[in-house]
């Protein structure tokens, strides 16, 4: 089974401290979406700009990549994840994205 990527880009809403959300995200979020069955690899990015320069759109990107969908949904469905989304969704403004690998290999 294909692994399935998501892709969150989010900026912070106004009033969350850039630390509040980041301390939060080493002691909570990542720990335990990378402890879920389901998770292969779970990270969090901070954008620095867009190749060229200027500012980026979006502050934050998520990258998720899920074994199985199927058990994702059980696992974000746990009285511990419906916390931790409640919590994250009180603090960023977001948009997720479900990827699909088109697919390339390289030649020998």
């Amino acid at each position: 089974m294909a692994t399935t990527r998501i892709i969150a880009l989010f900026n912070l809403k106004p009033g969350i401290k850039v630390a509040e959300y980041e301390a939060w995200a080493r002691a909570k979020d990542l720990p335990t979406v990378n402890g879920l069955p389901s998770i292969r690899k779970f990270e969090v990015f901070k954008t620095k700009e867009v190749m060229g320069g200027g500012p980026s759109p979006y502050r934050y990107i998520e990258i998720i990549d899920v074994r199985d969908m199927g058990q994702f949904g059980n696992d974000v469905a746990t009285p511990v994840m419906q916390a931790i989304a409640g919590e994250f969704q009180g603090m960023a403004e977001v948009q997720f994205l479900i990827m699909k690998k088109i697919g390339w290999k390289r030649k020998k």
